[in-house]
């Protein structure tokens, strides 16, 4: 269970990832020595997963998302770990989510343009058989949050 301090920290490490210790104990209430445990138990026990930079695709090239809706033909062990194994291999890929409903899964890919989502499409449908692939082409980014909402009230 997070207590209103590991929240905090949580909270303000996902707003800046570059505070220093003393920086982030002094946003939390505490010296730097008890905030860095705070932060290494936090890793540690898997809820800051990591410190990343975080990067505009259109700069680097990578200016076309594409969603990507999959249903599968088989739904057995074997066959979601094949699955799981190529698609995690793909760098294109940015986000894999197994759904409930008619999609059995669903992909955010990044690509330069149409002709490098060809070449994605092709080595997805190569990798291993699907009943269906159904790609969805974003216009524009509206909005985009890596951060999720924490509880920093005092309960």
């Amino acid at each position: 269970m997070l207590d209103l301090i590991d929240r905090k920290i949580i909270a303000e490490l996902q707003q800046d990832a570059t505070l220093s210790v003393a920086q982030l104990g002094e946003r939390v209430g505490l010296s730097a020595t008890p905030c860095w445990k705070r932060v290494q138990r936090l890793e540690q026990n898997g809820v800051i997963l990591g410190r990343v930079a975080l990067v505009a695709p259109e700069p680097i090239g990578l200016g076309l998302t594409v969603f990507v809706a999959i249903e599968a033909t088989d739904h057995s062990p074997a066959w979601r770990k094949t699955f799981a194994d190529n698609i995690s291999a793909m760098p294109e890929v940015m986000e894999v989510h197994r759904m409930a409903g008619e999609v059995d899964y669903m992909l955010r890919v990044a690509v330069a343009d149409m002709t490098a989502y060809d070449l994605f499409y092709q080595r997805l449908t190569e990798s291993v058989p699907l009943k269906n692939v159904t790609s969805h082409f974003a216009m524009e980014r509206i909005a985009a949050k890596t951060a999720y909402p924490v509880d920093i009230t005092n309960r």
